[in-house]
């Protein structure tokens, strides 16, 4: 074994004594699987033992779970279909596939696309001619019946979702999609599942085993401690953590709602379990997941619960599975935190790099919303340039926005480095995207009003919170023209930061909200159901008119995407700079590159602006060519004009 004379011997023992039980699966196996298996076991057990350790690693039969661990990764290793084992040497050969340029993911609702699951291979199409390789087909493992929180309540790990057809099909998509270059990311929730799971069902007759799999106490004492420093994440409708329930005579820890219950990943069992479901999807052809709501895995007492350094052995831990049995699949952690907190998923410290390949640069999507309100990108700039380094191994996911929420995530201090009051700027940023401030040209709606903290949330598709919903109902052409100037900006600004930019469904074509949800009793009392419509094909039928907003949207984003395409720069492995060029209205960011750098030039106002061209010319810059327009920029008299709501990729 090479890689393992590098291990402590204590270390080397383990991996010894795990590939020993794993060899009744290796057993019969091709000579070249049977070696690529034990040659990943042996580079990324340092991982996979590092990440459990801390865990469970004082646990008498630590030894044997670790053994156990390793056995059903050769098992699964063993069934992986031959074309994926070819796409995991593959991806061994390029493990920076998700970095490159090329990534453009598109995500949506799979009823609300297609239909179902053999209804989005009709739509492939579609989806090459935009320049998209990468889909997250949501809401599409089997959840609850009746409520079930978009999906996220997951009743069964193993199946689809009956409307949108059976697991087989769910393998035949991701086939097709693979065969035309288009990978397949679905949700993985790991925080917890359904109260119909069958391991809730389970515990709620009473067996001891399956009540181990989650939190549960006999009175409020333990509960009433952890509630004192616990937030609320649904206080409209889901108010406290936990839940009772009478037939149990027992209190559960259900963080979202009552009906999804909180997995105790204290218990080993629990790890065993979700890396078993997350193989076999694997194996199925998902090529990334969407680790969902990782950042409340583990509880402590006296904290908030979220963020705790166990979820980043955890995730290190289930990263390394990964590396090992299916080293195709790629993980985005879906953790909507404060930049402090975000870094360490990609691993920080002895986590380093080690954590998720992929997270959702939230703090980017707050900041586009806060200055386009405002005119103003000082906070933007401050709180960027906040941001640590990230490994040059990783790729943030940078959206505009997704299927969820926007919550106003601006601490005290980013507020105050800018002389704002955190609280009025929030404040400031509900009403401006409800529509209540004076002169705004967003219509979107308060989602979970926090009465004690004063906090709104917003719900809203794009083009309604960018204004075209407001101009298209008052028939003004400058206004739509400028609405469309905002929602290529912030296209422009998400596939030019670095990253994997995430198109979600109908921004592409302009789709406004769709206020039908009110109509329906299982929806009417979630506003995020407002910009989760059904896809209008008769709209998108107009994306190649170019005198429908539509077709203006639509070219624009191409021509990003097109752009983005021949720009080596944008490669996720190198580092985004924010520069502080004192300009209150302009985002200026730099990509260093050998091949040259690249700078970003942002418009966040209605106005013309003028940069002075000395920051180009300081970074090399003296003749100016934009990746955008394909054309020189004129910096001939100092100054730099930026027209309103202007974008530029300047080499």
């Amino acid at each position: 074994m090479h890689n393992a004379s590098l291990l402590a011997p204590e270390v080397r023992r383990r991996l010894e004594l795990s590939l020993a039980a794993a060899a009744p699966e290796l057993k019969g196996m091709p000579k070249r699987d049977r070696q690529l298996f034990e040659l990943r076991c042996e580079r990324f057990f340092q991982n996979l033992h590092d990440g459990l350790s801390p865990i469970y690693g004082r646990r008498a039969d630590f030894e044997a779970f670790v053994q156990r661990l390793v056995a059903m990764l050769a098992r699964h290793y063993r069934a992986r279909p031959e074309a994926l084992k070819l796409l995991d040497i593959e991806r061994d050969l390029t493990p920076d596939w998700f970095q490159h340029e090329s990534m453009l993911g598109y995500v949506f609702y799979v009823e609300r696309f297609a239909g179902n699951l053999h209804g989005v291979l009709e739509h492939v199409d579609y989806l090459e001619e935009l320049g998209v390789n990468y889909v997250h087909l949501m809401y599409t493992l089997r959840p609850r019946e009746g409520e079930n929180d978009g999906g996220y309540a997951i009743a069964d790990y193993r199946d689809v979702d009956p409307r949108l057809g059976d697991i087989d099909d769910l393998e035949h998509v991701c086939r097709k999609l693979r065969q035309r270059g288009i990978s397949a990311c679905i949700d993985l929730v790991l925080n917890h599942c359904a109260d119909d799971h069958a391991w809730a069902r389970a515990a709620a007759q009473g067996e001891a085993r399956y009540q181990d799999y989650f939190y549960m106490y006999q009175d409020r004492a333990v509960p009433d401690e952890f509630e004192k420093a616990l937030p609320e994440v649904f206080p409209d409708f889901a108010p406290g953590n936990f839940t009772y329930y009478p037939a149990m005579e027992k209190w559960v820890w259900t963080t979202f709602n009552a009906y999804q219950w909180d997995l105790n990943w204290t218990n080993p069992a629990v790890f065993l379990e979700m890396v078993d479901i997350m193989l076999f999807l694997a194996n199925k052809g998902v090529e990334v997941f969407r680790l969902d709501a990782v950042a409340f895995m583990w509880k402590r007492l006296g904290t908030d619960c979220q963020n705790q350094p166990e979820v980043h052995d955890i995730l290190q831990a289930l990263r390394a599975a990964s590396r090992i049995a299916t080293p195709a699949v790629a993980h985005k952690a879906e953790a909507i935190v404060s930049p402090d907190d975000l870094i360490h998923y990609f691993g920080t410290g002895r986590h380093y790099g080690k954590v998720s390949n992929i997270a959702y640069h939230n703090s980017l999507m707050v900041q586009f919303w806060s200055a386009l309100a405002s005119r103003d990108t000082r906070l933007m700039v401050h709180t960027l340039r906040e941001f640590p380094r990230t490994p040059a191994s990783i790729a943030w996911g940078t959206y505009i926005r997704c299927h969820d929420d926007i919550g106003w995530a601006v601490t005290e201090d980013d507020a105050a480095a800018v002389g704002l009051s955190g609280p009025a700027h929030r404040a400031f940023l509900s009403d401006y995207y409800s529509g209540q401030f004076p002169g705004s040209h967003a219509r979107g709606a308060v989602f979970q009003h926090n009465r004690k903290t004063g906090d709104r949330r917003i719900s809203g598709a794009l083009a309604s919170l960018a204004g075209l919903e407001l101009a298209l109902e008052l028939g003004d052409e400058r206004l739509v023209a400028l609405s469309i100037e905002r929602i290529l900006l912030g296209n422009a600004l998400i596939c030019g930061f670095g990253g994997i930019p995430l198109l979600y469904m109908g921004d592409e074509i302009g789709m406004t909200n769709d206020y039908r949800y009110t109509s329906l009793p299982e929806n009417a009392g979630d506003s995020r159901w407002l910009h989760r419509p059904y896809m209008d094909w008769e709209k998108a039928a107009r994306r190649h008119d170019e005198g429908a907003h539509e077709g203006r949207i639509f070219a624009g984003l191409k021509r990003i995407v097109r752009a983005r395409r021949h720009t080596p720069q944008l490669n996720s492995a190198y580092a985004t700079d924010v520069l502080d060029v004192g300009h209150p209205h302009l985002l200026v960011l730099s990509r260093p590159h050998p091949l040259g750098e690249l700078v970003g030039v942002y418009n966040f106002s209605e106005g013309a602006q003028d940069l002075d061209s000395g920051v180009l010319s300081a970074r090399g810059l003296n003749q100016p060519f934009d990746q955008l327009t394909q054309a020189f920029v004129d910096v001939s008299r100092g100054r730099f004009n930026v027209p309103p709501y202007g974008r530029y990729w300047l080499i």
